[in-house]
């Protein structure tokens, strides 16, 4: 697939070595993550953006806030295209000089950061997006709080994190949302803390009446 985004696709280290060699974990050995993981969904929903067949105008401005969010905290964006599909990798800008990353420079692989823009399968990810609010809303419609607002983060972290619909998380994603993303991310109020097992069943109980 040729890469739409105006940023170039990401070029290997000079010594030859792969992004994969360059990056490592995406997160610290001491488990501490590199980048706010909403800093991290939020590039990689403006990354999606940029690659869906949208105006250049559209494009530039889309391309411009991810990079201007990323600046921030001290980053760069670029994707590899493999085999697997395509991968957003966030590196220290440090690392990298004339579009490529620099091996000499590379002093803590753990600093950068990679989240797949594939997906599942053939979903597209707006439409994956889409299934996944009107998901949270039946949730909150039906259910009420606190069940209808960790509905709705759970969306969004399927949804930027995965590209996945709700109900095709794995046992491993659900516990990532419920242990890492839910109280670092979501703001729960005490009553979601406590109802959050009851709510991940009432979205998956109505995600299957879809």
């Amino acid at each position: 697939m040729a890469d739409r985004d105006s940023e170039p696709n990401d070029a290997g280290p000079e010594d030859g070595r792969t992004a994969d060699d360059a990056t490592g974990d995406a997160a610290r050995a001491d488990g501490d993550p590199p980048l706010p993981a909403d800093v991290v969904s939020r590039a990689a929903t403006l990354t999606r953006r940029v690659r869906q067949p949208v105006d250049d105008d559209e494009r530039a401005a889309v391309s411009a806030e991810r990079d201007r969010l990323l600046a921030d905290h001290g980053y760069v964006a670029r994707v590899r295209e493999d085999d697997a599909g395509e991968t957003l990798v966030l590196y220290p800008d440090e690392w990298v000089g004339d579009g490529v990353v620099r091996v000499d420079r590379v002093e803590d692989t753990g600093r950068a950061v990679e989240r797949s823009l594939s997906g599942v399968g053939s979903d597209d990810w707006g439409d994956v997006a889409a299934h996944n609010r009107r998901i949270a809303d039946r949730v909150a419609d039906v259910h009420g709080d606190p069940h209808g607002e960790t509905a709705h983060a759970y969306a969004d972290f399927m949804s930027n994190h995965y590209g996945k619909r709700v109900e095709r998380a794995t046992p491993a994603e659900r516990r990532e949302f419920r242990e890492e993303y839910f109280p670092r991310n979501a703001w729960p109020t005490e009553a979601q803390r406590e109802a959050v097992e009851e709510s991940l069943r009432r979205i998956e109980e109505t995600a299957e009446t879809e």
